[in-house]
């Protein structure tokens, strides 16, 4: 069996020698380098799977050989090695493309994860990752294809991502596919709403505790980052973290460390960070709600996702796909003016309202096509993030929906002295349609 290829860029003896001897005990073969020159010769000479870089070189920094490495024909996963605090450049190196990078003192334990972590890396063709990835994440329109092939490129890395984006637009199944893609898919995805823990329980939550450090602690318990060791773990809706602990996981990103509740010392843990919200962190920062440098530090690579009205050339592969989902090969047709009504539907909720809409439908409608009226889709199907008077934190979008409906169908009624036919005409409604809403708003009398 072949053994694994590193390359050791670094101008220092004593540190090149470590990471020869490091890497030989780990059975894996190694060439060294000076220099940017140096390197780049090699890596034009030798087949290797790996390259470990310092930062300061005598004739340039390991940013050039990231560059490098990024146009080969075969890209191959570089890290670089930091002075200690050089985070900003350690940032840098990851959004130009590093796999990951590595802090003087150089930690060994850190090292051989790192090591392993990336020889790990998936061996399958890009073109069989982009159909794999095609059958979870569906649209054929170019910002869909732009998404996946990011996708690709993003599991070949360390890099903390963010994802943005409307709420129902698919930010958790990006993320479990991010980890699907990468080196760590054979350990835990942890996924976690930071909206849904109460803030008292919080460091208990992502750090653990020790049996008896508090009221209530009545054995040791692991924390998220512990859960997540190897793995990679996912922070959804980061923007509703309290400040201070803000602070403490600022510190557990960077240190790689975490001190359980109750623990005098600190554990080191390996896990990659994927966060999201819908909500525009940029802005938090600014308001002073959400930590400038915890932003930086998440926030190394962005991923925003669009809407499901930005690419509503999608929708008929997505409705057929939640059909048969949904129903099975006994699934209805769905009618072509169905259709155009989706299409023209802004969809406030995204891809989750459509499958909740064509759920609904499925309970509705009669014979064998599902039509317009079966859809039952909002009178208003405006942007509810475009209008000033919705608030996500006083009410639900279904809520705040279902209150433009009744005001729209009570205006219907007056006008038209509560006649119902009438009304229903009013509104482009059938009669069946309109008797559906009433009874779904608790309006029949």
């Amino acid at each position: 069996m072949k053994k694994p290829l590193a390359l050791i860029v670094d101008d220092e003896p004593d540190i090149r020698e470590l990471l020869e001897l490091t890497l030989n005990r780990m059975g894996i073969e190694t060439h060294s380098a000076e220099n940017v020159a140096s390197a780049n010769q090699l890596l034009q000479q030798k087949p290797f799977d790996l390259c470990l870089t310092d930062m300061k070189l005598p004739d340039g920094n390991g940013l050039e050989l990231v560059d490098y490495v990024q146009k080969m024909s075969r890209p191959i996963p570089i890290a670089v090695i930091t002075a200690y605090g050089s985070m900003d450049t350690a940032i840098q190196a990851m959004k130009k493309g590093a796999f990951d990078f590595v802090s003087k003192p150089i930690d060994l334990v850190g090292l051989r994860q790192l090591i392993n972590s990336a020889l790990k890396l998936a061996d399958s063709p890009d073109m069989l990752k982009e159909r794999r990835t095609r059958h979870t994440l569906l649209g054929d329109s170019s910002v869909m294809r732009d998404i996946r092939s990011r996708i690709d490129k993003l599991a070949r890395s360390q890099a903390p991502v963010y994802i943005s984006g409307e709420s129902g637009s698919g930010k958790e199944l990006v993320a479990r596919l991010i980890h699907q893609q990468s080196s760590r898919s054979d350990k835990p995805f942890i996924a976690i709403n930071c909206g849904a823990i109460p803030h008292e329980l919080m460091e208990s939550e992502f750090f653990g505790h020790k049996k008896g450090s508090f009221t209530g602690a009545v054995t040791d318990k692991k924390g998220l980052f512990q859960a997540a060791d190897g793995g990679t773990l996912f922070l959804d809706e980061v923007a509703d973290l309290p400040q201070p602990l803000q602070v403490k996981l600022l510190r557990a990103i960077q240190e790689k460390k975490v001190r359980p509740v109750g623990e005098q010392l600190e554990i080191q843990v390996d896990i990659r960070l994927l966060s999201a919200t819908h909500r525009n962190l940029a802005d938090m920062v600014k308001a002073g709600i959400f930590r400038q440098d915890l932003y930086y530090r998440i926030n190394v690579i962005d991923l925003i996702l669009p809407s499901l009205r930005e690419r509503s050339s999608d929708i008929p592969m997505l409705t057929e796909y939640i059909l048969t989902k949904l129903a099975g090969e006994n699934k209805p047709t769905i009618s072509a003016s169905a259709l155009a009504a989706l299409q023209h539907y802004r969809f406030p909720g995204n891809v989750r309202e459509l499958e909740n809409i064509l759920e609904r439908a499925l309970a509705l409608y009669e014979g064998n096509t599902i039509d317009v009226d079966d859809l039952n889709l909002p009178l208003v199907a405006g942007n509810s993030t475009d209008n000033p008077d919705y608030d996500p934190a006083v009410e639900s979008l279904e809520d705040y929906l279902d209150g433009i409906e009744r005001k729209a169908i009570t205006t219907a009624l007056e006008e038209n002295k509560w006649n119902k036919t009438a009304a229903a005409k009013q509104l482009g409604l059938t009669f069946r349609s309109f008797r559906y809403r009433l009874k779904k708003l608790n309006m029949e009398e």
